[in-house]
């Protein structure tokens, strides 16, 4: 048995904290003057939420000086510069809420499908130019295709600010029966709260076993009671993230992020580890960077650290992180329970020991990289005599028909489980066929995978 516990244990770089860089996702503290206090609006603060293709900024927080009246507000009472508003409702907090209430807070929310609305990535608006064009060469499709090198250090996808400009367009009435009237005076965001992604904190671990430092963000269950034992997740980003904020792999997609939210967390409670790599660890070579050892070390120091069950660690990635997945799982079989593997591939000639794994691989069939390099791989697992339950999937099914895919495939009762999406079905957010990248934007919004990788245990 493999095992790296006495290595790390005690670290003393396990709990420094990380300065965040990046002002587009740290929450604002109080609310700035410069903002401009308008008549009876007192701040406005930005809400934002991650999705499969990135973070969005999703809805407004007016806040006023007295209560308002929810019954008084409509969706043409508010307006925001270059957005749509969906929905108008007032509550007690800067937080969206299923149903409006009296308070001190208008929430305007705004459509996700807005072309402003993605903050991530190079096809975010406000991203510069020179921030895109970097982006674009970063986030190369994945390895395989002429993407970064080990050792890679050129910055990934820019993060742009959570800034929005909200104006009173119409009447609205406080809960007193004051009303105030439209104004032509435009507020600017001061604050920002990010859904899930604020829920996370953010760390440095010094290693003392390769030296190198890596920055890291840790999810710590709200009701964590250090009398319990808890699963822990390690989701490992791709190559364009690579050399960011160190919250990067929180606001590129799902991957990190699903495993926090609050439904997930209340069927499986559980710690979320999410590295931010100053640097691409692994390339076609399949020859990773010292990073590898250190992330391996990162997980144990981590389970010293707080009551995390060593016989319930999971690891999922995609493309790079898919591959990380793949090498530690090999060169460690006992470092984690199972993997979700999203768009990956490692050496068929040294697969053999992934027989004795759990494994949910998820694949596109139009991946020219990673589809060929999953099917070289089950078929040693399954020449070992394992098991391999398969299905070919529709990527555009509904939330319904995955769930339904799920139930079907986990019927065949087996350890290693590899759903392939149909050809020409993966699409990226501009309906273009983009068979890599288009795959992991949908493999983190599929419960049921994540509650199969939950449920198992060394």
């Amino acid at each position: 048995m493999v095992t790296r516990r006495t290595l790390i244990a005690g670290s003393a770089g396990i709990g420094t904290a990380a300065v965040l860089g990046g002002g587009a996702v740290a929450a604002a503290s109080g609310s700035d003057d410069s903002a401009s206090r308008t008549g009876h609006i007192t701040a406005a603060t930005a809400i934002t939420k991650v999705y499969g293709e990135g973070q969005k900024l999703i809805a407004v927080a007016v806040e006023y000086d007295h209560d308002i009246a929810d019954s008084s507000l409509s969706s043409s009472a508010f307006a925001v510069a270059d957005r749509t508003v969906t929905k108008v409702y007032a509550n007690r907090s800067a937080g969206l809420a299923e149903r409006g209430r009296d308070g001190r807070y208008v929430i305007v929310e705004l459509s996700p499908d807005d072309k402003a609305a993605l903050l991530w990535g190079k096809d975010a608006v406000g991203a510069s130019s020179s921030a895109s064009e970097t982006a674009s060469a970063s986030a190369a499709p994945g390895p395989g295709t002429g993407g970064p090198t080990a050792g890679d250090t050129t910055p990934g996808g820019p993060i742009v600010p959570a800034k929005a400009t909200v104006a009173q367009t119409g009447t609205v009435t406080t809960s007193r029966g004051a009303r105030y009237a439209a104004s032509d005076t435009a507020v600017a965001t001061s604050a920002v709260v990010n859904l899930i992604v604020d829920d996370f904190r953010q760390f440095t671990f010094d290693d003392p076993t390769t030296g190198r430092t890596l920055k890291y963000n840790l999810f710590i269950p709200k009701g964590y009671d250090p009398r319990k034992r808890y699963p822990l997740v390690l989701f490992m980003h791709d190559a364009s993230v690579v050399n960011v904020d160190t919250v990067g792999p929180l606001v590129q997609g799902l991957g990190a992020v699903c495993w926090a939210d609050p439904e997930a967390q209340a069927r499986h409670e559980s710690f979320v580890l999410a590295p931010e790599y100053g640097e691409v660890v692994i390339d076609d070579t399949y020859k990773p960077t010292s990073l590898f050892e250190t992330t391996a070390d990162l997980v144990e120091a981590v389970t010293e650290k707080y009551r995390i069950d060593p016989k319930r660690r999971y690891t999922t990635g995609q493309s790079m992180g898919a591959m990380l997945s793949l090498g530690l799982n090999i060169r460690y079989p006992e470092l984690f329970a199972a993997g979700y593997i999203v768009a990956g591939q490692w050496p068929d000639s040294e697969a053999a020991s992934l027989a004795q794994k759990k494994l949910w691989i998820l694949v596109a069939q139009d991946d020219t990289k990673a589809y060929p390099g999953e099917n070289a791989i089950t078929q040693v697992i399954k020449a070992e005599g394992t098991k391999v339950g398969a299905a070919v999937w529709d990527a555009g099914s509904t939330a319904a028909q995955f769930a339904a895919d799920v139930r079907n495939l986990e019927k065949q009762k087996a350890p290693v489980n590899y759903a392939a999406f149909q050809s020409g079905t993966v699409t990226d957010t501009t309906g273009a066929l983009n068979a890599h990248t288009g795959t992991w934007q949908i493999a983190y919004s599929i419960p049921g995978i994540r509650d199969w990788i939950m449920q198992q245990s060394l």
